[in-house]
C-alpha cells in the first residue's frame, strides 16, 4: 500500500486559512474514526499544528481517487465553505516520504531545523497507533522518520540559531522592549508551546511570571516549573495592570482576548507598551487590537521574517539533510541500501 499525504501548512496558506482546517487534539481520534469509515485510507495518522494540518494515509486504491475522497472529508469536516485550491499539496510515493521526513527534521517547518516538531509528530502517531489507526505500512514510514531525525540531529549543525517557536518570539520581543529585564509576563495556556515561550522569556531576563489556565491544576503545575505564580482563569484581568509581555496559546475555539475586552484593561495599565503574542491555531486574539495605540500583536505567521534570518544560517546544512533524507526514503522504498549512521 503506497503512502499518500494531503495537507496545508503555512508554505500554502495563512493562518486565517489553517486555523479553521485544525483539529483539536481530544477530536482526533474521533476523526480517524470518521476518516476509515470512509473507506479511503486502511491506515491513517492526523497531524495538526499551529503551522500544517496534515493526513498521512496509507491504501489500496487509485491515489487520485484517494485524494478526492480525502478532501472531501476534510472540508465537511471542518465545514469550510469557502473553495480549496492551491491550499492544499497532495503527495505520492516518493514525495510523501520525503516530506514525512523532511517534517520529522523540522526542514519544512517556518523555522527550520526546530524541534518542537517532532514531539508534535510523534504525539500525532501515538494518538494514532493507541486508536488502531496505523498497521504496517505507517509504523514503518514513521519509526524510520524518527529515526532520520535523530541522524540529522547528531550529523548537522541544522539547529544552530533559533530553533523554536518561543525562542523568535522571544528576538521579537526583544526588538519591542530592548531589554526584558524586570519585563512581567502572561501566560494564557500551560501547553507545551507557552511553556517553552515562557522559559525562552525567563532566560533572556523576563522578571514575572503568571500562568492561567480553564485547568487550575495545570496552571499550577506550570506557574511552578517556571518558578512563577498561577492565576484563577477567571480572575486574570485583576493582574493585566502589571503585565508586559502576554503569550496565548490555548485550544478554545473562539477569541480569549478582543478589542472591546482589551481597551478598558489598557486604560488601567495607563497605555503602557503591551507586547502580545499569539501562538494559537485558531487564533486566541483578534486582530482589531493590533489597531489599538501601544499595543503589539503578533500571531504565529509573523514569527516569519525572523524565521527567515534562522533560515539563512541554516542554508549550508540543508543540501547535507536533503541528502540523507533522500538515502533514507529510498532505502525505505527497497531502492537502495540503507546507508549505516554514525554512532550516537
Amino acid at each position: 500500500m503506497p503512502i499518500i499525504v494531503l495537507g496545508l501548512s503555512h508554505h500554502s496558506c495563512p493562518v486565517t486559512v489553517r486555523e479553521r482546517f485544525a483539529f483539536p487534539e481530544t477530536g482526533v481520534p474521533e476523526a480517524l474514526d470518521s476518516l476509515r469509515k470512509t473507506g479511503h485510507a486502511e491506515e491513517a495518522v492526523i497531524l495538526s499544528t499551529c503551522n500544517r494540518v496534515e493526513i498521512y494515509a496509507a491504501t489500496s486504491r487509485e491515489p487520485q481517487q484517494v485524494f478526492q475522497g480525502l478532501e472531501a472529508w476534510l472540508v465537511d469536516s471542518r465545514q469550510y465553505d469557502q473553495p480549496v485550491g492551491n491550499e492544499l499539496y497532495r503527495l505520492v510515493e516518493p514525495q510523501s516520504l520525503h516530506h514525512l521526513f523532511k517534517v520529522a527534521c523540522g526542514l519544512d517547518s517556518m523555522v527550520v531545523g526546530e524541534t518542537e516538531i517532532l514531539g508534535q509528530l510523534k504525539k500525532a502517531y501515538d494518538l494514532a497507533l493507541k486508536n488502531g489507526h496505523t498497521g504496517a505500512r505507517l509504523n514503518k514510514a514513521f519509526q524510520r522518520a524518527f529515526n532520520v531525525a535523530k541522524q540529522i540531529r547528531t550529523e548537522t549543525n541544522i539547529q544552530r540559531g533559533s530553533v523554536s517557536v518561543g525562542s523568535v518570539a522571544v528576538e521579537l520581543a526583544e526588538k519591542i522592549f530592548s531589554d526584558l529585564a524586570r519585563k512581567n509576563v502572561l501566560v494564557i495556556g500551560a501547553g507545551d508551546t507557552s511553556e517553552k515561550t515562557a522559559r525562552a522569556l525567563l532566560s533572556r531576563g523576563a522578571g514575572a511570571i503568571l500562568v492561567t489556565n480553564r485547568s487550575p491544576e495545570k496552571a499550577v503545575a506550570l506557574a511552578e516549573a517556571l518558578g512563577g505564580r498561577a492565576v484563577p482563569f477567571e480572575d486574570w484581568t485583576a493582574e493585566f495592570a502589571a503585565v508586559d509581555i502576554v503569550v496565548s496559546s490555548t485550544s478554545a475555539p473562539h477569541y480569549v482576548l478582543d478589542r472591546s475586552r482589551l481597551e478598558p484593561l489598557m486604560r488601567l495599565r495607563r497605555n503602557r507598551p503591551l507586547f502580545l503574542i499569539d501562538i494559537a491555531v485558531p487564533r486566541d486574539i483578534e486582530p482589531e487590537v493590533n489597531l489599538m495605540e501601544n499595543v503589539f500583536l503578533y500571531n504565529i505567521d509573523d514569527l516569519q521574517a525572523i524565521a527567515e534570518d534562522s533560515l539563512r544560517q541554516r542554508r549550508q546544512e540543508i543540501a547535507r539533510c536533503e541528502q540523507i533524507i533522500q538515502e533514507r526514503a529510498a532505502a525505505l522504498l527497497d531502492k537502495a541500501p540503507v546507508p549505516n549512521p554514525r554512532p550516537t
